[in-house]
C-alpha cells in the first residue's frame, strides 16, 4: 500500500487536496484536506496533507507535490506559483537547542560543538554525516574543518570542566542539594586498534580481545550524568574511583561526598583509601560474609527472615595495621530468596549431571571431587539455600547520618548509573571508537557526555526515551513557501503524541538556567 497527496479540479473551480491509498491496484480516498482557491491556500493544504502522510507512515508520492526552489528551471516566471524553498525539523531542533540552553552548556560559546552534540542526539554519526544530519534537519551545518577545529578545541580549553560544572549546578538547582553521587565504570574498545599508552587490552566487561579504554561515570541519584572521566584500557577499576572523587571535589569544592558503587570496588585497602581520602561509601558486599556478620540471628531464628527485614553487624575488614572495623547492612527479601533458589536448583543439576558422566567438567559451583570421584557438594549447597534472599551493603556511614533502610535505597539506585551506560552506548553510540590520538579519543568522549545529559535530561522530563522523542518529533516539519515576492511559513500538524512531549517539556528558564 502506497499514499500520496492527489490535487483536483471542482465544479466550483477550486482545487481540492486528498490524501489517497493504493492497494491492489485500487485507489481510495483516504482524507479530503480541503479545496484551495488560490496558490497561497493550496501550498498550506498541501503542507498539511505532506504531514499528516509524513505522520502516517505512508509514501509521499513527490511528484504530485508543490515543487521545491530548485526544481523550477532558471529563467522560469514564477510569479503567481507556489514553490517550497526550505523545510526544517523546526519543532525537534527547538527542543534540543532549548535543552542545551536550560543545561547551562551555551556557556562554551562554541555553535559548532552545540551542533555536534545535538545532531548526535538525532542519529550518532561521523563528522561528515554530522553535516548529512544537520542538513536534513533543515539547519545550517558547519564546514567539516570547523567541527574538527570545535574538537580540539574541546580539549585544548577543556569543555568537559565546563559542562561539568553546569551539569553539577543543574542537578543541584533541579534535585536539590544532595552529597550522594553514584560511580561505576564501563569499557569502550576500537576497532582493529593498535595499543598505545591508553589503548590497552584488559579486562573486558564484553570479554572481548580488542584495545580498550576504561571510562567513568559519576551520576546524581536520579541518574543525571556530572562527570566522565577516561581511563587505560588495563587500568583496575579499583583504582579508577580515587582520581575521579579527588577531582570532583577539587572542580566543585566540596568535601562531604559519599558516593555509592558496586562490590567490585569492595577491598579493604580500597576503602580505607576511600575513607582516608575524606569521602564516605556504601558499596555491595560479597554475601558469603553473611552467616559470620549474622551469627546470632542464626543461632536465634536459623534461617527465619521477614519480607524487607533489615539487620545489620560490624566486621573486621583488612589485616594488621590496615584493619578497620565496618559497618554492614543485610536484607532479605522473599522474591530474591526465590530468584537465589531457582538459580541454586539449576547449578545443582548441572553438579549431579556432572557427578553422573552426562556433562563434561567445566568451572561448575557444587562440584566437589575426591580422588577421582565427582560429586555434589552438599555442604556447600546447604550453605547457600541458608544465604538464599540475603544482599549485603557495606559502608562507613554512621546509623545518624544513615539508617540501613536509607543505605540499602541508595545503593539500589546504582541501576541509574547502568542506565545512563546503555543510552552511551546504545542511543548515542559512542562505541566503538575510531579515533586514535589521546586528545582526539577525549574530545569525542565529551561530545558523547554532553549529547548524554542532553537525552538524560529530555528522558527525565518527558517521560519518553531520546529514542522515541526524535522518531515523534523529527517528522513535524515546518516548511517556507515563497508565492511571488512574498514568503510564506507552514507550520507542522502537532499530532497528540507530540504534543505530550511538548507539554511536558520545562520553560527555557527553568531548574538550572
Amino acid at each position: 500500500m502506497s499514499g500520496f497527496i492527489r490535487k483536483v479540479k471542482t465544479a466550483s473551480g477550486a482545487t481540492a487536496v486528498q490524501i489517497v491509498e493504493k492497494r491492489s491496484g485500487v485507489r481510495r480516498i483516504v482524507e479530503h484536506v480541503g479545496s484551495a482557491h488560490d496558490d497561497l491556500e493550496l501550498a498550506v493544504l498541501v503542507q498539511v496533507a505532506r504531514e499528516r502522510l509524513f505522520a502516517g507512515q505512508q509514501v509521499l508520492d513527490l511528484g504530485l507535490d508543490l515543487p521545491r526552489a530548485g526544481d523550477v528551471p532558471a529563467g522560469t516566471d514564477r510569479s503567481g506559483q507556489a514553490v517550497v524553498t526550505a523545510t526544517a525539523s523546526q519543532v525537534l531542533w527547538q527542543v534540543l537547542t532549548e535543552a542545551y540552553a536550560r543545561l547551562g552548556f551555551e556557556a562554551l560559546g562554541d555553535d559548532a560543538f552545540a551542533a555536534m552534540v545535538l545532531a548526535r542526539c538525532v542519529e550518532p554519526a561521523s563528522k561528515l554525516a554530522t553535516i548529512e544530519i544537520l542538513n536534513d534537519l533543515g539547519v545550517r551545518a558547519p564546514h567539516r574543518n570547523t567541527l574538527s577545529a570545535s574538537l580540539k578545541r574541546a580539549t585544548a580549553r577543556d569543555y568537559r570542566d565546563t559542562l561539568a560544572k553546569a551539569a553539577r549546578a543543574y542537578s543541584l538547582a533541579s534535585a536539590g542539594t544532595s552529597a550522594l553521587i553514584l560511580y561505576d565504570v564501563t569499557t569502550l574498545h576500537f576497532e582493529n586498534g593498535e595499543e598505545d599508552d591508553l589503548r590497552r587490552v584488559g579486562m573486558s566487561k564484553e570479554h572481548r580481545v580488542d584495545p580498550q579504554i576504561q571510562v567513568g561515570l559519576l551520576v546524581d541519584p536520579g541518574g543525571f550524568p556530572l562527570e566522565m572521566h577516561v581511563f587505560e584500557g588495563n587500568k583496575a577499576e579499583t583504582t579508577t574511583l580515587i582520581p575521579v572523587l579527588s577531582a570532583f571535589s577539587e572542580r566543585h569544592d566540596v568535601s562531604d561526598l559519599v558516593v555509592v558503587a558496586d562490590a567490585g570496588m569492595l577491598s579493604a585497602g580500597n576503602l580505607n583509601a576511600i575513607e582516608d581520602a575524606g569521602f564516605g561509601f556504601i558499596v555491595g558486599s560479597r554475601i558469603t560474609k553473611a552467616p559470620y556478620d549474622l551469627a546470632e540471628h542464626f543461632a536465634r531464628h536459623g534461617n527465619y527472615f521477614t519480607d524487607g527485614q533489615v539487620l545489620e553487624s560490624t566486621r573486621q575488614m583488612g589485616t594488621g595495621t590496615a584493619a578497620r572495623s565496618r559497618r554492614v547492612v543485610y536484607q532479605w527479601k522473599f522474591k530474591r530468596e526465590q530468584h537465589d533458589n531457582r538459580a541454586i536448583n539449576a547449578m545443582v543439576t548441572k553438579a549431579e549431571n556432572v557427578a553422573d558422566g552426562s556433562r563434561p567438567m567445566r568451572r561448575d559451583r557444587f562440584v566437589k571431587i575426591t580422588d577421582a570421584t565427582k560429586g555434589v557438594d552438599w555442604a556447600l549447597v546447604e550453605r547457600a539455600r541458608q544465604l538464599a534472599g540475603l544482599k549485603g551493603y557495606v559502608t562507613n556511614l554512621p546509623t545518624t547520618t544513615m539508617d540501613g533502610a536509607a543505605v540499602i535505597a541508595a545503593y539500589h539506585d546504582l541501576w541509574k548509573v547502568e542506565q545512563s551506560f546503555r543510552m552511551t552506548k546504545s542511543d548515542l553510540r559512542a562505541r566503538p571508537v575510531f579515533h586514535h590520538q589521546r586528545d582526539a579519543i577525549e574530545a569525542h568522549l565529551t561530545v558523547v557526555f554532553a549529547a548524554l545529559a542532553v537525552a538524560r535530561h529530555l528522558q527525565d522530563a518527558t517521560d519518553t526515551t531520546i529514542k522515541k522523542l526524535v522518531r515523534t518529533l523529527r517528522p513535524l516539519r515546518t516548511v517556507t513557501i515563497a508565492i511571488g515576492p512574498h514568503t510564506l511559513t507552514a507550520e507542522p500538524q502537532i499530532n497528540p503524541e507530540a504534543r505530550k512531549i511538548l507539554d511536558r517539556l520545562p520553560p527555557i528558564n527553568g531548574p538550572g538556567h
